[in-house]
C-alpha cells in the first residue's frame, strides 16, 4: 500500500463510544454570544435562568364557572351574583357570605373564595345561583406559584433549547439570552466521479448528495453548515479546499469520498499533511 502514498502502520479500529470520547477530549468548547430569542431555538444554554416572578403571579381559575366560598356549599342554599372577573381583569370584588362571582378560565379568583363550580353544574335565576353539582374546597383553583416560583432556577446551562424551553425564556420575561456558540461545520465531497447537483453527470459521474444530506443533518442539530462543493480527487485541490475552510473559520470539517486505501483516495494523507491523526477507522 505504500506505493499510494498510504501509511502501511497498522490502523487502531475503535469502537462508536471510544471514538467519541475522543472527539470530545480532544475539541475545546466554543465560546459564547447573546441572542434573540428566536434565534436561539436549537442552541445550548450557556447562563442559568431564574424567574423573576411566580408563574401564574395569582391564585386563578381553571375553569369557566363561579367563585364562591367552600362554606357556603355546605347550607345548600342560593348564591347571590355579585358581578363577573374576566382573565386579565383587575379584582374590584370581594366574596361575602352568601355570595359568588361568575369568572373565566384564567381569571384572578377574588378575595373571599377558595373554589370555583364550573358552569354546567349550576343553575341561575337572575341574579341568584344553585349549585346543582358540590364540587370539593379549593376545586378549579390554580395557586399563585403553581407553574414557577420567584427566584426559582427554570433553566439550567447546557440544556439544549428546545421549544418548550423558547417558551419558558419568554414566561420569565427574556427576549436575549446567553447561548454556546453554533458550531460552523464545513462540508467537503471528493472525487472526479461527483458533481454538483446543478450539472449533469457524465455517463460515469453522480450528482453530490451526501453534501446536502450532511448538512440538513448538521442544520437539524443546531451546527450552520458551510458547502464547500466538490474537490477532484487531486492533492493540491483537496489542500486548497481544506484550506478554505479553515479561512472560513470552520469548527469542523466533515469530509465525503477519499477515505479508502486506493490511489486516488487522497483525503487521509492531505489530512494528515495539515494536522494531527487522532484516529482513523470505526467499528460499526
Amino acid at each position: 500500500m505504500g506505493g499510494f502514498g498510504v501509511s502501511d502502520e497498522p490502523r487502531p479500529v475503535l469502537s462508536i463510544e471510544e471514538a467519541l470520547e475522543r472527539i470530545l477530549n480532544a475539541v475545546p468548547v466554543l465560546g459564547t454570544e447573546i441572542v434573540d430569542l428566536l434565534d436561539a431555538s436549537g442552541s445550548v444554554l450557556a447562563e442559568t435562568i431564574i424567574a423573576d416572578r411566580d408563574i401564574p403571579p395569582a391564585a386563578n381559575s381553571a375553569m369557566d364557572g363561579y367563585a364562591l366560598r367552600s362554606a357556603d356549599l355546605k347550607k345548600r342554599e342560593r348564591l347571590r351574583i355579585l358581578g363577573e372577573i374576566r382573565a386579565g381583569g383587575v379584582i374590584g370584588l370581594r366574596v361575602e357570605p352568601g355570595a359568588a362571582v361568575r369568572i373565566m378560565t384564567g381569571a384572578p379568583v377574588p378575595p373571599g373564595a377558595d373554589t370555583v363550580v364550573r358552569f354546567e353544574d349550576t343553575n341561575v335565576d337572575g341574579e341568584w345561583l344553585e349549585v346543582t353539582k358540590v364540587p370539593t374546597a379549593g376545586a378549579n383553583v390554580r395557586a399563585a406559584g403553581e407553574d414557577v416560583r420567584g427566584g426559582q432556577v427554570v433553566l439550567q446551562p447546557g440544556a439544549v433549547l428546545r421549544p418548550q424551553e423558547i417558551g419558558m425564556l419568554a414566561a420569565v420575561g427574556r427576549t436575549k439570552v446567553t447561548v454556546v456558540r453554533r458550531p460552523r461545520v464545513a462540508i467537503l465531497a471528493t472525487g472526479d466521479e461527483i458533481v454538483p447537483p446543478d450539472r449533469t453527470p457524465g455517463p460515469t459521474q453522480i450528482r453530490d448528495a451526501n453534501s446536502y444530506t450532511i448538512a440538513a443533518q448538521v442544520e437539524s442539530y443546531g451546527c450552520s453548515s458551510l458547502l464547500l462543493g466538490v474537490a477532484p480527487d487531486r492533492e493540491n485541490l483537496l489542500r486548497r479546499a481544506i484550506k478554505r475552510a479553515l479561512t472560513r473559520r470552520a469548527d469542523f470539517i466533515i469530509t465525503s469520498g477519499g477515505v479508502s486505501v486506493g490511489q486516488f483516495d487522497l483525503v487521509k494523507q492531505v489530512l494528515q499533511a495539515e494536522s494531527e491523526m487522532h484516529f482513523w477507522s470505526l467499528n460499526i
